[in-house]
């Protein structure tokens, strides 16, 4: 029996990555069977449909991360077709949110394929037993979480309500909208999941579920094809790696944006003196969001050479700070006693509105996502991964600590792991305390000037900016999930109050049904066939 700790975005999620424990799972197969739960269990916020990066550190090894990030479709599409066809909406959620729906905004998904690869190379569980959980949630019906029900009170009308299909199962009998907790079943889904539980991730890149996927797109303008799912493959690449004060962090690489950018931020708050969120610091703080962003607007959203963009990011950031001024996502975070640090991080975009019928999954819309399509409407060559403001991370500190950690928030990913952080390894914050304390983001409108966003207990107020308060504590400003083991036996844990997430600690519960030790539990090669 593993002995780990998790923290993710609902409680069953975290009950879920335990039960791997108990079956004598390791951080990464709860990782994994907590977010396939998140996958299912948290509609309009994330879906199957979803793109994910998974950032694994080994002890004694050199951090990777898996890049199963969505991928731009249309390899059978004529030329003619694209930039096409997609419905523009503005979501009420965050104060005003633009971005593209429908069928054309769909991109190929990549999670299932990264999750897959994760298990294999670095799981000790059976696929079969991983599924398991979302399974049965899937097939018994699950209560409507909180922030899923808050996120598509903003955004139901401009994104299901084209589709009477995909809103159907979030509405009663009446038609009206359901509410939290009250139970979600899912016409489909269930066998969807029982079918890639018992055949693999194979069923939905080239079996019957990929079928019923193309032949609704090639039926309704979409771009993703047959062809674009049975090409995708999972990739292993090094993590991203920086340091702050003692620790050594490890974080998402290209093609993330937001690996990148969370790796800049963290370098440019490095040596700070203060000991509390003084207005001085917030002022810094402001300063190195606005210094980056501006640099990631200018160079990295556009770029034809990410990977050397990147590269002078860090650069200017680690050696000259001065040079610089020239949805929905979900996230599991899991240690475990033996020094293994996984973080999980998936998104969906904010939701197409798209449910392939006889599937149950609801389609991503990263193709329409605004921030990370800034070249316009499909300008990408299919086959290109779409860049990702995700930014799942790890740690190590030289006493033997181990930290996974991350947050959903589009672009506020960043700077919510870019506080926590902070608050956690050069405050000393206890972690809970770390990710509870209030945050400010810099927003940055397509016109006009920028903004900081903020919640109560920031003295932004103090500050001589152009500002925007929230009420309280927002869901607006991510939901940060952090776990750390310190050796020899001392787990902490911290889940999102913005987000009503949740924590376990092994041992837990017995083991069930299908969850067990896979027999092949060696790591083979980590090379993708």
């Amino acid at each position: 029996m593993t002995r780990l700790a998790i923290a993710s975005s609902s409680q069953i999620a975290a009950d879920a990555g335990a039960a791997m424990a108990e079956a004598g799972g390791n951080a990464v197969d709860a990782g994994i069977a907590a977010s396939l739960v998140q996958l299912v269990t948290e509609p309009g916020v994330v879906s199957l449909g979803a793109g994910a990066i998974v950032v694994i550190w080994p002890p004694g090894e050199h951090p990777v991360m898996i890049d199963g990030t969505s991928e731009m479709p249309g390899r059978n599409v004529p030329a003619e077709r694209l930039g096409r066809g997609g419905l523009d909406v503005m979501l009420a959620y965050g104060g005003g949110t633009p971005t593209t729906v429908g069928y054309p905004s769909v991109a190929t998904p990549g999670a299932l394929a990264g999750y897959a690869f994760a298990a294999r190379q670095y799981g000790s569980i059976t696929w079969k037993g991983l599924v398991e959980p979302a399974y049965l949630h899937a097939r018994d019906g699950f209560p409507l979480p909180p922030a899923s029900q808050r996120y598509i009170d903003h955004t139901h009308p401009g994104i299901f309500g084209w589709n009477p299909t995909a809103l159907r199962p979030l509405q009663d009998k009446h038609g009206v909208m359901k509410r939290a907790g009250e139970m979600i079943y899912i016409e489909g889904l269930s066998d969807s999941l029982a079918t890639i539980a018992e055949q693999g991730v194979e069923a939905f890149y080239r079996g019957d579920i990929a079928r019923l996927i193309a032949r609704d797109m090639e039926a309704n303008d979409g771009l993703l094809g047959q062809a674009d799912l049975e090409a995708y493959r999972p990739r292993i690449l090094p993590a991203l790696e920086v340091t702050l004060d003692e620790w050594h962090l490890a974080t998402a690489s290209v093609p993330s944006v937001g690996g990148a950018v969370l790796a800049a931020m963290l370098l440019l708050v490095r040596g700070l003196e203060h000991s509390a969120w003084t207005a001085q610091m917030v002022a810094h703080l402001i300063d190195v969001q606005t210094h980056v962003m501006r640099f990631r607007r200018r160079c990295l959203d556009t770029s034809d050479e990410l990977g050397r963009d990147v590269e002078e990011l860090l650069d200017l950031a680690n050696r000259r700070p001065s040079a610089l001024t020239s949805p929905s996502t979900v996230h599991t975070s899991v240690v475990d006693a033996d020094g293994l640090a996984c973080a999980i991080t998936a998104s969906a975009g904010y939701g197409s509105g798209v449910m392939p019928p006889g599937t149950g999954i609801w389609m991503n819309n990263t193709l329409g996502e605004v921030e990370l399509n800034k070249r316009g409407f499909h300008a990408l060559r299919p086959g290109t991964r779409i860049p990702s403001n995700m930014a799942p991370t790890t740690g190590r500190s030289p006493d033997g600590s181990v930290l996974s950690i991350g947050s959903p928030g589009a672009d506020r990913i960043t700077t919510a792991i870019l506080q926590t952080v902070t608050n956690f390894v050069h405050l000393d914050m206890p972690l809970q305390d770390a990710v509870n304390h209030p945050r400010l983001h810099v927003e940055w409108p397509r016109d006009g000037e920028c903004c900081v966003a903020y919640e109560p207990g920031m003295p932004v107020d103090q500050l001589d900016v152009p500002q925007r308060r929230f009420d309280g504590l927002d869901m607006f400003f991510g939901g940060v999930s952090a776990v750390r083991f310190a050796p020899p036996d001392r787990f902490e844990m911290a889940a999102d109050i913005r987000r009503t997430g949740g924590t376990a600690l092994s041992p837990h519960r017995r083991n069930r049904g299908l969850v067990g030790p896979r027999q092949d539990s060696r790591r083979t090669s980590p090379s993708v066939r």
